[in-house]
């Protein structure tokens, strides 16, 4: 993980905008919560779970694109074992978006 010695994140310019979309999946999820409280038809809470889902997965293929067009360009940049700790790193990271 990045610490701040690191500078800014990639992400950071577009920080309100992923404020904006986590908030909308945090009223996504007290709505699931407040299906389930009502025992809403299954078919509808499993179409809102997906929709959350797919809401969650945008944001982290955002970030993860941020991170490569931005950390990962600039250590590859400056080369050296930073630029190859940086593509590990995304590489990871895909690897975790892929699984999920």
């Amino acid at each position: 993980m990045n610490s701040p010695a690191n500078g800014p994140h990639g992400y950071i310019s577009r920080n309100d905008d992923y404020l904006k979309r986590l908030r909308r999946i945090e009223g996504q999820v007290r709505g699931l919560q407040r299906m389930v409280e009502t025992e809403q038809y299954c078919i509808d809470v499993l179409t809102q779970v997906s929709a959350t889902t797919k809401a969650l997965q945008a944001v982290a293929l955002g970030l993860l694109e941020d991170h490569l067009s931005h950390c990962v360009v600039q250590a590859a940049a400056a080369g050296g074992p930073e630029a190859d700790a940086k593509v590990r790193e995304a590489s990871e990271a895909i690897a975790r978006l892929v699984r999920s």
